[in-house]
C-alpha cells in the first residue's frame, strides 16, 4: 500500500514538473477553418497572448475542410503531449457528431482545455416587418402558421438550430428555407423574400445598425457587446428558458495531461480579463468567456445533450 501511495505521490509531482517546464517549443494550434472565419480569428487572439505570457510561439495552422472534420481529426491522431491543440467551437464538437458520423467522439477523443467565446445571435426582421417587438412578433406568428418563413446557413447549422428551438419554445409553426451560407439568407431577408431568421450578431449586427434589419432580441440571457440595444429574447419574448449561443474554445487530444491543460486554461483566463482582449472580442461579434478544464467538459456533455434534443425535437435530418 505504501509503494502505491508512493507512486502516485511521485506521478503526480512528475505532471506538476512538466506543466512547470512546458511550453519548451513551439504550440500548434490547429485551426480547421479558413482564415478570417470567427474561430480562426478568436484563436488567434487568444494565441498571440499566450505566445507572449508562456515565451514560445503559439501558432495557427488552418486545416479547413469537410465542416471542421479535417482539422478536428488531425488533432485527435496528434500526440497528446501539449504541443498541438485544437481550436474548438459548437459546429464540428457539439452538432455534427449528431447529425452525422465523424471519425472521432469529441468527448472521448479530445480533452478540454478552456472555452474563450461565445457567439450571440439575433433574430432579425425586415425593418417593414408588422411587429413592434418580440411579443408582437410571436403572436403574429403563432396566429399564422406555416404563413412566415424563416432562413439559415444551411438545414443543421447552428443558426437553423437556434431558431428550431427558438421557435419550439414560442410555440411557432414556419417554413425553414435552407441557404448555402449566411450571406444570401440575410439578404433574401434584406429583399423580403423571407420573414425572419436566428443569425450571429457579427454577421446581423452591422445591417441593424445601418437599417437594412430589424432585430428583436438577442439569442442570450444577458445583453451582449456587440449589440448592446439589443434585449434578450428570454425577455423581449417572455420565453425565461431561451439561452442560446455558439462557443469558441480550446481542446487537446484525449490524454493530453490535464497539470498542462490547467496551465492554459489559466494563462487563458488571464488573457480572456484585460480589457482591449474584451474589447477586440466585442468588435468580432463575440463575448469572452473562460473556464477550467472540467469546467469546460461539463459544459460539453451538456451542449451535446441540448443539441440532441433539438435535432430529434425538430426531426432535422441532413444528407449524408
Amino acid at each position: 500500500m505504501k509503494r502505491a501511495v508512493t507512486f502516485f505521490v511521485a506521478l503526480a509531482l512528475a505532471g506538476a514538473a512538466a506543466a512547470q517546464q512546458y511550453p519548451n517549443r513551439t504550440v500548434r494550434v490547429i485551426v480547421p477553418w479558413p482564415p478570417g472565419q470567427a474561430t480562426d480569428l478568436a484563436a488567434r487572439l487568444v494565441a498571440e497572448r499566450l505566445s507572449q505570457a508562456l515565451g514560445q510561439p503559439f501558432v495557427a495552422d488552418n486545416r479547413p475542410g469537410a465542416s471542421g472534420i479535417i482539422g478536428t481529426e488531425a488533432v485527435v491522431k496528434a500526440a497528446p503531449d501539449g504541443y498541438t491543440l485544437l481550436a474548438a467551437s459548437s459546429g464540428p464538437i457539439s452538432i455534427l457528431p449528431i447529425l452525422g458520423k465523424p471519425p472521432y467522439e469529441p468527448l472521448k477523443d479530445l480533452a478540454p482545455v478552456s472555452l474563450i467565446a461565445k457567439v450571440p445571435f439575433a433574430l432579425v426582421v425586415n425593418p417593414s416587418f408588422p411587429a413592434a417587438n418580440a411579443k408582437e412578433f410571436v403572436a403574429l406568428v403563432r396566429a399564422n402558421p406555416d404563413k412566415y418563413t424563416f432562413s439559415s446557413s444551411g438545414t443543421g447549422a447552428t443558426a437553423h438550430l437556434f431558431a428550431e428551438l427558438f421557435n419550439s419554445m414560442a410555440q411557432l409553426k414556419a417554413r425553414h428555407v435552407p441557404y448555402k451560407g449566411t450571406v444570401p439568407a440575410l439578404t433574401d431577408i434584406m429583399n423580403g423574400q423571407i420573414a425572419y431568421a436566428v443569425e450571429t450578431v457579427a454577421a446581423t449586427g452591422s445591417h441593424v445598425k445601418a437599417g437594412r434589419l430589424k432585430t428583436y432580441g438577442v439569442t442570450t440571457k444577458v445583453r451582449t457587446g456587440a449589440l448592446p440595444d439589443a434585449p434578450p429574447l428570454a425577455e423581449a419574448a417572455d420565453l425565461p428558458d431561451y439561452d442560446a449561443a455558439a462557443w469558441i474554445g480550446y481542446a487537446a487530444p484525449a490524454g493530453t495531461p490535464l497539470e498542462v491543460r490547467a496551465r492554459l486554461a489559466a494563462e487563458i483566463q488571464k488573457a480572456l480579463a484585460s480589457a482591449d482582449v474584451k474589447e477586440r472580442f466585442v468588435f468580432l461579434g463575440m463575448d469572452t468567456v473562460s473556464s477550467t478544464p472540467e469546467e469546460m467538459g461539463a459544459f460539453l456533455r451538456r451542449e451535446q445533450d441540448r443539441y440532441a434534443a433539438i435535432v430529434r425535437d425538430a426531426n432535422i435530418k441532413i444528407e449524408q
